[in-house]
Parts: structure tokens; C-alpha cells; sequence
């Protein structure tokens, strides 16, 4: 054990209310105890207590939000900085990886002769199947790409998480015996109605790939992208010599803002209507944007996107926060009169994604008003045998969260198992 993880470890004060497990992790792993082990040099016996909860420790160690998270809730953090949580889990994770500790995971048969179908291998899609073939299931993955990661392949630059991690974590969930489907796309040359009858259950988790869009002047022209689709593709124009402009405040603008400066572009510019602290992105990676040289523009919105043809300009406003009734936080408001140009080569939408309507709504599945999925509190949707969750239903869009929605909905399957509507157990 190195000596960082080993001072992480005796700095963590082994809380009996665990406030980094319970109000921190949404995956609730057992952070004392687990550091504890660590601690104590018993890093397998720490990898089979998280891997009850988690099986994307080498992953969530590195990416999630730990401040917003679980070491936003540590009590070292009161008066000083908090332990580094994060560090602790991706080495426990990364030395079961290399040692093939998952190899030893219990595995029960409560799920045997139960077939399940997992749409999409995102965090969502690879937590929900480990955890039912865990279980006893016949899982199998179907993923419209050659390869399996989903947003942690295609969305998350390899500067936040090296693709080796990735593979290696994927070889650790598929080594217990699930199927993979590639080049499989719902809508395409697979749906709903074949698949339910296939298989018992079916849960899906490809995410919501279409950017929101802010139906403003100009964002028709050419040289408007969505950040969701550039990371997904690939797809960059040349940026070089260029100045950019990236529209919104989460960790996709931070990834679209770093990789397109990495790309070439002279200028980057991160656009964002609220003030820094509401920022939801990472403030490790908001840090770190700023000192690969990205400009910030807090309280100011962009109102329109001019040019002939394509973008040559836009138009911002200045806004300032004000508290309305009702309101939990300020909310910010346009200042009249504020309005100025920049010259700009490309605007990189990054406010969000949504499901693709036509789709879900031809496959027989109801939509909220927000536009997601529509499910109960067992991620159930319309169709009883069909499950979902991540981004796909809205829920909170971090890695951990969507992970959580896998597990959930496999610890669902589970509780139903034997009851309607499975009506195929024997």
C-alpha cells in the first residue's frame, strides 16, 4: 500500500453515523468500514464489503462528484478538509482488478431460471446486470455500439478516466457469465415486443442522447452542436485558431469546454446564466478548466446566435440573482439593457439531454411531462415487465446515481420474482 492511501486511511475517523455512507454515497457503500479494512491491510475483505453495493468502485473512485457526494458529507470536512474517499475506493477497486478478486464474489441462484434482457451498458445498465446475474439470472447486454461503457465510453474523455480502467472494470462484470449483443439498437434492429417475449424481464438504460436545446435565434445555423452528441460521437470540427463558446454549467460543458481546448481552440468560453457556486458541475473540474485556460462568464446568457448561414456571432445578457417567493435559491434574471456581441466560430450546447420521444413512445412506453420515462418507485414503467433507469427517467445525473437506478431495479426484479408479472418461473 502506498503511503497517500495509507494516511487517507488512519485521517478517517470511523464515524458510527456514517454521514459519507448514508446522506453522501447514493450507492450507500460502507465507507467506514471498508476504509477501516484498508486501514488495517485487508484490502479484499474491503473490496467484497463494497462490491455488496458498488461494482464500479475504479470508476466512481476517480469521476464522481466526491464533494457533492460523500466527502461533502464527511465530518473531517467541518474544520478542514475532508477525507479523500474517492482515492481510497478507486485503490481498493484497482487492486481487485489486477489481483481478479471479483472472481471470488459470492453469487446466489434466488434468480435462477429468470431471463433478463439490459438495454444499454452504461453505469446503469452494467450495475443492473452484475448485480441480477449476481443473483442467479441469465443476463444479456445488448449495446448499439462494438463496445461496452456506454456514457463512460463515448461521454466521459479519456483525461477523466483512462479507457483501460474502463475495460478492465467491464472484463470484471462480464467474467460472471453474461451474454453481450453489440451493434444492437432499440428502434433499429431490436424492440420492445420480440424482447418481452425472449426473456422474463427487460431493463433499459441507453440513456437520454438527444441535447436539449434552448429555441433561441441562430441555433439552426451551421456550427451549433450539442455537447452531448460531440463527446458521444466524436465528430469535432477543427477548432483550430477558433473561438468557441460552450452553453451551460455542468460536468458536460466542463468535458466539451477541456477536450475542444485540448483540440486546438484559441478561445473557450464556459456561458452560464447562474452564479459559480450553483455551478453543478465538479468544483475539481471547474478548477481545473480554469487553469487549462477557459474563460468563465457567470451571470450571463446567451439570447441569440447570429450569422449567414452559420455562426459568426452571438448575443449575451448579463443577469443578476434575485430570491423569488417560493423559490429554494435565487434564480437569475435577464438585466435590461445589458445585451453585447462576441465573436464566436461554434456555440456547444450542453443544458441537458432527453430521451428520444419517437422512439420510446413507439416502443409502447408512457413519457412524464419533463419528457423521461415514466416509472414508479421500483423504476417499473408502463409496462410491468419493462424496467429503466439513469438519464433515461430523469434521475440525478451522475455516474453513482445512475448506478444506483441499475441496482434498484435488479433489487425489484428480485422482490418480484415468482409474482405477476413472471409468469414464466417455474
Amino acid at each position: 500500500m502506498n503511503e497517500d492511501i495509507k494516511k487517507y486511511t488512519e485521517y478517517c475517523l470511523n464515524c458510527l453515523v456514517k454521514p459519507c455512507s448514508n446522506k453522501g454515497c447514493p450507492l450507500n457503500n460502507d465507507i467506514p468500514t471498508f476504509i477501516k479494512l484498508v486501514k488495517e491491510e485487508n484490502v479484499e475483505e474491503a473490496y467484497k464489503v463494497l462490491s455488496k453495493t458498488t461494482v464500479l468502485g475504479s470508476i466512481c473512485g476517480r469521476i464522481c462528484p466526491h464533494m457533492k457526494q460523500c466527502e461533502g458529507s464527511c465530518v473531517r470536512g467541518i474544520k478542514g478538509e475532508p477525507v479523500q474517499i474517492g482515492e481510497i475506493e478507486a485503490f481498493v477497486f484497482d487492486e481487485a482488478l489486477k489481483n481478479k478478486w471479483y472472481k471470488n464474489i459470492e453469487k446466489t441462484s434466488e434468480m435462477q431460471g429468470m431471463k433478463v434482457a439490459v438495454v444499454g451498458s452504461g453505469p446503469a445498465g452494467l450495475t443492473c446486470a452484475s448485480f441480477l446475474s449476481r443473483s442467479g439470472a441469465e443476463v444479456t447486454i445488448y449495446e448499439k455500439y462494438d463496445k461496452l461503457g456506454g456514457i463512460l465510453r463515448h461521454g466521459i474523455p479519456d483525461f477523466r478516466l483512462e479507457k483501460d480502467i474502463l475495460d478492465k472494470t467491464i472484463e470484471s462484470i462480464l467474467d460472471i457469465g453474461i451474454k453481450v449483443e453489440y451493434n444492437k439498437e432499440l428502434g433499429i434492429n431490436i424492440n420492445l415486443e420480440d424482447l418481452e417475449k425472449e426473456y422474463d424481464a427487460i431493463f433499459l438504460g441507453f440513456g437520454a442522447n438527444i441535447p436539449s436545446k434552448m429555441n433561441i435565434e441562430g441555433e439552426e445555423l451551421e456550427g451549433v452542436y450539442g455537447g452531448n452528441s460531440l463527446l458521444e460521437t466524436g465528430n469535432h470540427p477543427s477548432y483550430n485558431g477558433k473561438k468557441i463558446a460552450v452553453i451551460g454549467g455542468g460536468n458536460v460543458a466542463m468535458d466539451c469546454a477541456r477536450t475542444i481546448k485540448r483540440l486546438g481552440a484559441e478561445k473557450v468560453y464556459v456561458i452560464y446564466r447562474r452564479a459559480e457556486k450553483q455551478m453543478p458541475a465538479e468544483r475539481k473540474e471547474i478548477e481545473e478548466a480554469k487553469n487549462e485556460g477557459i474563460e468563465f462568464l457567470f451571470q450571463n446568457n446567451i439570447v441569440k446566435i447570429l450569422g449567414n448561414k452559420r455562426v459568426e456571432r452571438i448575443e449575451c445578457i448579463r443577469t443578476q440573482l434575485v430570491k423569488k417567493e417560493g423559490e429554494t435559491r435565487e434564480v437569475p434574471i435577464n438585466i435590461d439593457g445589458s445585451n453585447y456581441e462576441m465573436n464566436i466560430d461554434y456555440v456547444i450546447m450542453a443544458v441537458g439531454s432527453n430521451p428520444e420521444k419517437e422512439l420510446v413512445e413507439k416502443q409502447g412506453l408512457k413519457l412524464n411531462k419533463w419528457g423521461n420515462i415514466e416509472v414508479n418507485e421500483n423504476k417499473q414503467t408502463s409496462k410491468e415487465k419493462i424496467y429503466a433507469g439513469g438519464d433515461l427517467v430523469g434521475d440525478k445525473g451522475t455516474v453513482a446515481w445512475a448506478a444506483r437506478a441499475g441496482r434498484d431495479a435488479a433489487e425489484a426484479m428480485l422482490r418480484n420474482w415468482g409474482r405477476t408479472p413472471f409468469a414464466q418461473n417455474k
